[in-house]
């Protein structure tokens, strides 16, 4: 069990990192690292202990990233995902729960066959996914992003 937990938790830190460079190296938005245990290491580290889990859990829901235009004129919240395999349902699910604590959230997630971005208002009322559109990120830069994600997944 343990094992399967940590083999995820690297393919989920290997995706954020994509999303992390690809973005960077398109150069139209700051990318800013926002998740909790980024923000208040020390806080994560303790989480499990903590007597006040109502706080913790409210830290701990808030999204991987922000981003922000060069113009800053908009910012958007990021929640990033690795999926093996695309489920509607239980990334609904998710979006609904993350919907719940931060109203206008964006799910960027990442398969094997390629990125997705939705809004989690988006993803909840349609029920399907968007492919990242070359508004975002171009083309080339999706497909060179996707092979390096791939040389470091193995299913």
């Amino acid at each position: 069990m343990q094992k399967d937990f940590t083999k995820n938790f690297i393919k989920g830190k290997i995706g954020e990192i994509i999303f992390d460079q690809m973005f960077k190296e398109e150069g139209s938005f700051i990318v800013i690292p926002f998740g909790y245990e980024r923000m208040i290491p020390e806080l994560a580290q303790y989480a499990s202990e903590a007597d006040y889990q109502e706080v913790i859990d409210n830290i701990r829901s808030a999204p991987d990233f922000a981003l922000v235009s060069q113009n800053r004129k908009e910012v958007f919240l990021i929640e990033v995902k690795y999926r093996s395999r695309v489920n509607i349902e239980e990334l609904k699910k998710t979006a609904n729960k993350i919907q719940k604590r931060w109203k206008l959230i964006w799910m960027f997630i990442c398969t094997p066959s390629g990125f997705y971005f939705n809004k989690t208002t988006d993803l909840i009322k349609n029920e399907k996914l968007t492919p990242l559109g070359e508004n975002w990120i171009c083309q080339e830069e999706q497909e060179k992003y996707l092979k390096l994600l791939n040389n470091f997944i193995k299913n």
